[in-house]
């Protein structure tokens, strides 16, 4: 059974640069499953169980897009996320964040749970 998890908090993009680094820096190498869920193509799996090594922001100036990038010492598989809108955290009971959801301009949603460290 998957316990269901609670996206609560919604980061204002001002904030996702910084929040993108340390987030980074903190979870590096913790193991992580990405989904993706559209409406139109429905829920999919990208990948799982696997470290990941950062999740880079690029701010609409910049390319307005967010990479999540998977690997050990180099990146081996790397997801983007094209104009993200919205970015949701999700923490357990004791606080620790558990996952991520990222929305973007076309409504699909990419989900990051993370693996309790």
């Amino acid at each position: 059974m998957v316990s269901k998890i609670e996206l609560s908090k919604s980061l204002p993009r001002e904030r996702w640069g910084e929040f993108f680094d340390q987030f980074s820096d903190g979870n590096r190498g913790r193991q992580i499953s990405i989904e993706s869920i559209s409406l139109e193509l429905g829920d999919e799996t990208l990948i799982q169980n696997a470290p990941l090594l950062a999740i880079v922001y690029d701010r609409p100036g910049k390319g307005n897009d967010l990479v999540i990038e998977v690997g050990k010492d180099e990146v081996t598989y790397a997801h983007a996320i094209n104009a993200p809108t919205e970015v949701l955290t999700g923490q357990n009971s004791t606080g620790q964040m558990i996952a991520l959801c990222i929305s973007d301009a076309t409504g699909t949603k990419t989900l990051i749970k993370l693996q309790p460290s």
